[in-house]
């Protein structure tokens, strides 16, 4: 029988290298596990500054939210780009929005996903036309 009550710590949690800091979502095992659910995924993510993910990225279902625990992080969408500075700034994108990350200093982020399907997460090419000031 599954415990009804889960006590943990995130970004202890988060270091799973093959989670990639999520920590509950369709993908914990045992599935009987209260954190292993279709609903959501949650991640705790830490980066240092520096640290980036430059390839793109969409969920075919998900919508997304990423809060700002600490930190300057830069969230990237192919017409605008979104720089969480102060704690609690967030960024909430729909699926098949195509995103990218930066970290401009260290920074814990909390991302939360909805509904948590296998394979959902693609990465997509992304042709940027940017305006030069000539």
């Amino acid at each position: 029988m599954s415990s009804k009550i889960v006590f943990g710590n995130a970004p202890l949690e988060s270091k799973d290298m093959n989670r990639r800091g999520w920590f509950m979502g369709h993908f914990i095992t045992p599935d009987r596990d209260p954190r292993s659910t279709a609903e959501l995924e949650v991640k705790w993510g830490i980066h240092l500054a520096g640290d980036s993910r430059t390839e793109w990225a969409t969920n075919a279902e998900a919508t997304t939210l990423s809060i700002l625990i600490q930190g300057r992080f830069c969230l990237q969408f192919p017409e605008q780009e979104f720089i969480l500075s102060r704690p609690g700034d967030y960024v909430l994108w729909l699926p098949g929005v195509p995103h990218s990350w930066s970290a401009e200093k260290h920074s814990t982020v909390i991302t939360v996903r909805w509904p948590s399907k296998p394979a959902d997460s693609q990465s997509v090419s992304i042709v940027l036309d940017r305006v030069r000031g000539d």
